[in-house]
């Protein structure tokens, strides 16, 4: 064999063995990286509104608590817009890796993607994780209304049909699909004001350009102390320990009656169970102990913590509620 057929052979059989080493590569790196335990970095926690607001704050405190429980930070991330789809979609779309989590309120999951389109599927493109608290709503009706109890204010209402408003912190809100399904239990002829956010309305309700305002705990309750408004209801099953003396709907002639709103975490769908799982059974330590309920319970918040299928479960509920309580209103995002 001539010494140029030799080098020829040599130099193939180097290419080949370097071509064969980069296709190697890739896929080595990739096992690697597959078979690194989690968490091995930190983790993002995106809120869907801007800083400040009860679905911050929790997201806030619950990352707190996560980082020293699993021993990795979890850093808070804005991603504010589109009442909270902006940041749905990012997480959505998120590599399911165990390392985006979505601190998701009601209305994003069951309410907006029956009023609008969103490029999310609340069922479909999520993995809940938890729910770290829940809270009812408050119907503060404002000092200049001669009322002082549920019935009387739905009275009062009935001798003026038509001539009354009520505030929502936006249309397809909470507060205002909130007011929609007791205005239709009670019968009551009333117009609806949509506002950017629960401050304008609760400034609207303070100075009597509106009559009634479904809000959280929190937003109305000094208020009510200072004598500015009067609080007549609270929208859960039982009453809140925050206000006790204030009935529920529900005892005040509107069996049946109840709305919440939660805030929890989700995940991109497809991300491994065994994090799901580590991550929601965290939450659970969390929200048992005394310092997360009582710092939740200073922003009107009720500690819940359950597991990933009782979240599931109640979110298939509440898409088909609030479903229907769009609809019933004939909805449209104002």
């Amino acid at each position: 064999m001539t010494n140029k057929r030799i080098l020829k052979r040599n130099t193939i059989k180097t290419l080949s063995k370097g071509l064969a080493l980069m296709a190697l590569t890739p896929l080595s790196h990739k096992a690697f990286s597959q078979s690194e335990p989690w968490p091995s970095r930190p983790i993002k926690l995106i809120v869907p509104f801007a800083p400040g607001g009860n679905t911050d704050s929790i997201a806030r405190i619950t990352a707190e608590k996560l980082s020293k429980l699993i021993d990795q930070p979890f850093v808070v991330e804005n991603k504010a817009g589109a009442n909270g789809v902006i940041a749905a979609n990012y997480v959505a779309k998120a590599n399911p890796d165990g390392y985006t989590f979505l601190m998701a309120a009601m209305p994003i999951l069951a309410i907006l993607p029956v009023i609008t389109k969103t490029g999310y599927e609340p069922i479909k493109d999520f993995s809940p994780v938890s729910i770290v608290g829940t809270n009812p709503f408050v119907l503060g009706i404002g000092k200049h209304v001669p009322a002082n109890n549920l019935k009387e204010f739905v009275q009062y209402v009935k001798n003026n049909p038509g001539k009354l408003n009520y505030a929502s912190g936006g249309s397809g809100s909470v507060s205002h699909l909130s007011a929609v399904l007791f205005v239709n239990r009670a019968g009551l002829d009333m117009t609806h004001v949509s506002y950017k956010g629960g401050a304008p309305a609760v400034a609207d309700l303070l100075g009597g350009q509106v009559e009634m305002y479904f809000g959280n705990i929190s937003e109305l309750t000094s208020h009510a102390t200072a004598g500015n408004i009067k609080i007549i209801g609270v929208s859960s099953e039982s009453r809140s320990s925050l206000i006790p003396n204030v009935p529920t709907i529900a005892e005040s002639g509107y069996p049946g009656f109840k709305t919440i709103t939660w805030n929890g975490l989700v995940a991109p769908a497809g991300t491994p169970l065994s994090i799901i799982n580590k991550v929601s059974t965290a939450i659970q330590e969390i929200v048992a102990t005394s310092d997360m309920q009582t710092r939740l319970l200073q922003i009107g918040v009720d500690h819940l913590g359950n597991t990933p299928a009782q979240f599931k479960q109640l979110l298939a509920n509440d898409v088909r509620t609030w479903a229907d309580a769009a609809k019933s209103s004939n909805l449209k995002v104002e």
